[in-house]
């Protein structure tokens, strides 16, 4: 197998993408030799991750202790206590390390690096990650519009560090990914998309790399723009757009890799409708069930049919994950038929959904909620929040303003188009993340942004909910690592 080294691996998007990769045989072409990550939960995450992989590839015949987890047969505690999955674990624990990548560090990272890739360093390898991308991103950017300090923001330089593992190990092929914002971001007036692309591709030591886009193969005229890869267009259910670079050692004597290729879109409701529905629960300890919910529902049926459009609720629904219905989509559309088989497994496929709690919301939220999925709904978009009745405006400073800042800070991601990006803001509230079913009244579940990232079924986040939401929206979408994964295993293996 090919190795990888993950850095700056967050909770592991690309590193699963490339981890899924497979040969004619089904036997897996790129094997991850070490993970650095410097975020505690994000490396439970990983560490776990890595544990059920060794599990599954070194435990013969039966699996049970794992298929019991997944099935909710028993607990987290339970598994970890298995002897043969301890030791899968302790595998992981020397995989995954929680470190901070930084100059004043780089004898400890390239120890790391070095050890794990042993003999192997003088084979074809690849190098993965995406350096931090607060100091690039627009919303990082808008918040320090003000700050003196911002230009000297260490996180604008951590690509040097990725740089530095370059120069130092020599991969034979590198991906580097980052936000749309980098092409735009300047520090002391210079474009940083420009002065990576440069430090890049300058020659050190006899090292020089081809730079290669995923979308436009035309090396002669390559811009900034031309790396910009639109998730949406390749089967991925939201619209997130990142900056991904491909390198290629030059002498390495491999091709250059095929561009991917374009797909049918894949829906929000596509992507989440055969997960269990859920109802939330009203914030502050009210339970939303029964009673209080009918009331609730009652009140977005008549402030609904206002509008002359219909809302049907029926029930009992479960309230946790532990019901899950079987599958019922439609797989006719070879996107969304490739889609599903990667996020549902066959390992996993009639399993509980993990990740899936619906968190509690104010009741006002809640019927603020309901009606604007059902005005989406009927609308085909997205509603503002001053469509709605005036009673179910919210009570912010400007709302009566001529222009309302922040007047999509409440957002139904509506079923019949991908979703907008899951960032990493979606831990602190849901109102941007609302779900298109007016019945369930609730912004987005961990599980339900996993699935829009396209993260698999089994990918189990751990950490609080807070820190879940967070490393799914700070993640690369699996199944676009996996596409390009491809592209460079065939260059890598042929």
């Amino acid at each position: 197998m090919i190795p990888v080294i993950d850095v700056f691996a967050g909770p592991g998007g690309l590193n699963e993408g490339f981890s899924s990769v497979l040969d004619e045989t089904g036997n897996h072409i790129f094997r991850t030799v070490a993970s650095i990550e410097m975020e505690k939960s994000a490396v439970r995450t990983l560490r776990f991750r890595s544990a059920m992989r060794h599990y599954r590839r070194t435990v013969a015949g039966s699996q049970s202790a794992l298929n019991d987890f997944l099935a909710n047969r028993s607990s987290l505690h339970e598994l970890m206590e298995n002897e043969d999955f301890k030791l899968s674990h302790k595998h992981a624990a020397r995989e995954v390390h929680e470190f901070e990548l930084g100059p004043d560090n780089r004898p400890d990272s390239d120890a790391i690096i070095s050890e794990a890739l042993g003999a192997a360093r003088e084979q074809p390898w690849v190098l993965i990650g995406g350096p931090p991308c607060q100091a690039y991103s627009l919303a990082g950017r808008s918040r320090r519009t003000h700050d003196e300090a911002f230009q000297d923001d260490h996180k604008h330089f951590l690509y040097r560090e990725y740089l530095h593992i370059i120069r130092a190990h020599k991969p034979t092929v590198f991906v580097m990914e980052n936000v749309k914002g980098l092409l735009s971001s300047t520090n002391r007036g210079q474009n940083m998309f420009d002065l990576i692309r440069g430090d890049l591709e300058k020659p050190s030591d006899d090292l020089e790399y081809e730079l290669y886009s995923m979308v436009k193969s035309d090396l002669a005229r390559l811009q900034g723009q031309d790396f910009l890869i639109r998730a949406e267009d390749y089967g991925v259910p939201q619209k997130r757009h990142r900056v991904i670079i491909v390198g290629v050692r030059r002498g390495s004597g491999l091709s250059a890799p095929a561009v991917l290729e374009q797909r049918d879109r894949v829906s929000v409701g596509q992507a989440i409708s055969d997960l269990p529905k859920l109802r939330s629960s009203v914030s502050r300890g009210i339970d939303a069930h029964g009673d209080l919910w009918a009331t609730l529902s009652d009140s977005v049926r008549t402030l609904l049919a206002a509008q002359d459009i219909r809302f049907e609720a029926s029930g009992p629904w479960p309230t946790s994950s532990k019901e899950r219905p079987k599958a019922q989509y439609d797989v006719e559309n070879a996107s969304l038929r490739e889609y599903f088989s990667f996020v549902r497994p066959i390992l996993v496929k009639d399993l509980p959904t993990w990740n899936h709690e619906s968190r509690g919301h104010m009741t006002k939220d809640l019927l603020r909620y309901g009606v604007m999925s059902g005005m989406s709904k009927e609308r085909g978009r997205s509603v503002k929040v001053r469509e709605l009745d005036r009673s179910l405006w919210p009570a912010h400073k400007n709302i009566d303003a001529l222009v309302v800042p922040f007047a999509d800070r409440f957002r139904v991601q509506v079923a019949n188009e991908p979703s907008t990006t899951i960032v990493s803001h979606i831990a602190k509230d849901g109102h941007y993340y609302i779900h298109p079913d007016p019945a369930q009244m609730r912004s987005l579940t961990v599980r339900e942004a996993a699935r829009l990232q396209t993260f698999p079924d089994d990918y189990i986040f751990l950490g609080n909910r807070t820190q879940q939401f967070t490393q799914v929206g700070n993640a690369v979408p699996p199944l676009l690592a996996k596409l390009i994964g491809e592209r460079i295993a065939t260059i890598m293996r042929y």
